[in-house]
């Protein structure tokens, strides 16, 4: 099946049509600025131009950065609050004329990563880490996604574990691989505490860097670092769409 694969995200909205049985992308992802402010409206009419860039008439599957049920925003990291508690699926289709399907972006990267990347044919419990602005999260056990499992937010020390552990967290306070290292350690230890995952898969730009940080991590699940990179949000859109679209 193809699916134009969109990720939402803070600063950028990049989509590309996707074949969802190999992965691929059909061509070359097309990128524009999120607005801002990021309001649905806005938003929507940004999606739109990358429908009309590709002349898409078919299915859209959309990663959106913040807990999507049954097509409705329930919270929004990054982007207005004017999404939570919208409809988000039916206004984006309104604007676009595309029947949508959309989900949490991590979600989105997790299923690209268990269908083509680190955790293909991969049984047992499986939790993907995305490390950026925040940190976002996919649990999968046996292969099943449990979503918007939102780990990021939660608290370690009584402070949300994406301000201390994100990539945003190291360069604003200018911390050392070895530093920033052990923090993100912390974090995956109190995950382990928690899950016991058989592996980490960690995803987000700073996975290129992994051999940078993982001389600092100490967890007993075997870590790796994400091979579907900076196409993990598209594509894991499109497969969403097939997997959850109506």
């Amino acid at each position: 099946m193809e699916v134009l694969g969109i990720d939402i995200g803070g600063s950028g909205i990049k989509g590309a049509p996707v074949e969802t049985d190999t992965g691929n992308l059909l061509a070359a992802r097309y990128r524009l600025q999120t607005p801002s402010p990021a309001k649905p409206q806005p938003v929507a009419e940004t999606v739109f131009k990358i429908v009309d860039h590709f002349n898409w008439e078919g299915h859209l599957g959309i990663g959106f950065p913040g807990v999507v049920r049954k097509g409705v925003t329930l919270t929004a990291a990054n982007i207005h609050n004017d999404w939570v508690g919208l409809n988000a699926a039916k206004f984006i289709k309104k604007v676009t004329g595309c029947k949508t399907c959309i989900i949490n972006d991590a979600d989105a990267a997790g299923l690209a990563e268990m269908a083509f990347g680190a955790g293909k044919d991969r049984q047992g419990v499986v939790m993907v880490v995305t490390i950026g602005t925040g940190l976002g999260s996919a649990l999968f056990t046996n292969g099943q996604l449990l979503p918007n499992s939102e780990f990021g937010h939660l608290e370690i020390d009584g402070v949300e574990a994406e301000w201390i552990a994100s990539d945003a967290a190291r360069k604003r306070e200018k911390l050392s691989w070895k530093k920033w290292g052990h923090r993100f350690d912390q974090y995956l230890h109190t995950m382990e505490k928690l899950l016991w995952p058989d592996l980490i898969i960690l995803g987000g730009g700073i996975s290129k860097k992994y051999e940078e940080f993982l001389p600092y991590i100490t967890v007993q699940a075997e870590v790796v670092p994400a091979k579907m990179l900076n196409e993990a949000g598209i594509v894991g859109a499109a497969v969403g769409a097939c997997k959850y679209g109506n």
